[in-house]
């Protein structure tokens, strides 16, 4: 396990390009589940139900039909 772990470790600390390119993809992984999250993906369970009880009785309806 150690070996794999340095083997990786000085990969990336070896990368001139690779490091831009992972820092891209962190900040679109970022916006895809935080920010689009929050702007299409609403809590519908919790706006439209009072408590976690109505909440789960309604997913377990929308399961066992």
């Amino acid at each position: 396990m150690v070996k794999v772990f340095r083997f990786y470790y000085d990969g990336f600390r070896g990368m001139t390009v690779g490091k831009k390119l992972w820092i891209i993809i962190l900040i679109k992984l970022f916006i895809f589940f935080f920010v689009l999250k929050l702007f299409f993906f609403p809590d519908l369970l919790e706006k439209n139900f009072p408590d976690d009880r109505a909440r789960s009785n309604y997913v377990l309806e929308q399961l066992t039909k």
